[in-house]
């Protein structure tokens, strides 16, 4: 079986697609783009120049609910945007309606719901997850296997370890109350193993220790470890960001 192109699609110059690609109506691909091996692109997806796609990748593919999904995915939404320069790795799938910005690198079969913006220069690592209407800053790392629950905000400059695991849900699955993920402020660094309850605010500059349980907002500039994350001292100077242009 090859290739299957709608007549609607642009593609643009010096491009190269692989056997078995599935390229929809609308879609828009800029120049110097490398498509591999079974990738299907839904209709609409935008892609700029000099992006590089890995097989069996899955491209601006709309959300289903299930039966008991307590909120229910929209039925409709803008296409996903991938700007200049990115690179999306072997078996991601990348929904509607988000927006990825320059530079950014999606690893190996991460999944990135509707609604997503990530800031440029970011990185998601291998089978990272994340739900729906989550933003991402720039120069943001998210390493491998680390699952963020929306809606949540995550800062520039932030460093998520690997395996770290978000919630959004204080009432388990009963349906009461809202849903919040976490909010992790500029230049937050989470160590892995770290679980993060729903809602809670990681201070700018702060560090959450590996495999601590954290249940109540931290502090800038603070280090908390253990069970459940207790502050234990400040973050030494030496390792603070430079500040921001007309910051403090």
């Amino acid at each position: 079986m090859g290739n299957f192109i709608a007549g609607t699609a642009k593609i643009g110059k010096d491009c190269t697609i692989g056997h078995n690609a599935v390229i929809l109506d609308n879609v828009q691909i800029g120049d110097n783009v490398y498509i591999g091996h079974n990738v299907v692109i839904h209709e609409g997806t935008k892609i700029g120049n000099n992006v590089y796609i890995d097989d069996n990748s899955v491209l601006g593919r709309m959300p289903r609910s299930g039966a008991l999904s307590r909120h229910k995915a929209p039925k409709a939404l803008s296409p996903l945007e991938i700007d200049n320069d990115c690179v999306v790795c072997s078996g991601v799938i990348l929904y509607a309606g988000t927006k990825v910005s320059k530079h950014v690198l999606v690893g190996d079969q991460a999944s990135v719901r509707q609604e997503n913006l990530i800031g440029e220069r970011s990185i998601i690592g291998r089978l990272v997850q994340t739900d729906p209407k989550v933003s991402i800053g720039s120069r943001v790392k998210i390493e491998a296997g680390t699952q963020i629950a929306g809606p949540a905000i995550i800062e520039d400059d932030v460093f998520i370890g690997s395996e770290v695991s978000t919630s959004n849900d204080n009432s388990l699955g009963r349906g009461l109350g809202t849903h919040k993920g976490p909010h992790i402020k500029r230049g937050a660094r989470i160590g892995s193993n770290a679980t993060l309850l729903p809602g809670v605010v990681i201070g700018e500059e702060s560090v959450v220790a590996a495999g601590a349980l954290v249940s109540r907002d931290v502090p800038d500039r603070k280090i908390v470890m253990g069970v459940p994350a207790r502050v234990v001292r400040d973050v030494p100077q030496d390792e603070l960001l430079p500040p921001k242009v007309g910051g403090h």
